[in-house]
């Protein structure tokens, strides 16, 4: 028998374990309040692997977007919206390596219905000139962790930029080379053309040729 992990009060995905309430065989049995308000059971096993996140509505709200007909399949928007999700979740997608590879979702709220994303976008200053930028390049596509920026300043954030961890901060070349005064093309010539590690590139001075 493995050692029995108390649930009570953690949370899985829209999930509150309210509290146990039998033993399944293998398995215990938890007692689930979900956020919509529903209550339902579930076993350890299924909670933290992750396979049952809700008491069934985020299924539901999955099918009627789905089906529901909103008209903006055309727009530049709903494209932004599609190539979101493809590389999150797509194994076959070009860039699904630097996202759903490395663990970035979309937050329930605007994978399921296009029309909270769309709702958002609009209130957050979208325009058609604008590209989708996560604020920190870790995290996932989400309300506070999102804006629309030029594709220059997207560009600046981007993980294929390299990110680079120091003293336990980790930044891209663009932003190191801010913080230390450097200039980019020397610093990026220093790490990825003659292979210095980010202590020396950071802190050995620049040679000023007469």
């Amino acid at each position: 028998m493995g050692k029995f992990i108390d649930l009570t009060n953690q949370r899985f995905g829209r999930l509150r374990v309210i509290k146990r309430i039998k033993n399944n065989g293998r398995y215990t049995n938890w007692l689930c309040k979900c956020d919509c308000g529903k209550e339902t059971e579930a076993t350890s096993h299924i909670l933290r692997k992750g396979e049952k996140q809700s008491c069934g509505c985020l299924h539901r709200e999955f099918i009627i977007s789905k089906n529901k007909k909103h008209e903006k399949s055309n727009t530049r928007l709903y494209k932004i919206y599609v190539h979101m999700k493809q590389r999150c979740y797509n194994k076959k997608d070009k860039n699904y390596i630097y996202y759903g590879a490395r663990g970035i979702k979309i937050c329930d709220n605007w994978l399921y219905n296009f029309m909270n994303f769309y709702k958002w976008a609009f209130e957050t200053g979208y325009k058609d000139n604008l590209t989708i930028d996560r604020i920190d390049v870790n995290g996932d596509y989400e309300p506070n962790n999102c804006r629309w920026a030029t594709r220059k300043e997207q560009a600046n954030n981007q993980t294929s930029n390299r990110l680079i961890t120091y003293n336990g901060i980790t930044k891209n070349i663009s932003k190191w080379a801010e913080e230390y005064n450097i200039p980019y093309e020397i610093l990026q010539n220093r790490i990825t053309k003659h292979g210095w590690d980010i202590e020396k590139a950071l802190t050995q001075p620049i040679r000023h040729l007469k």
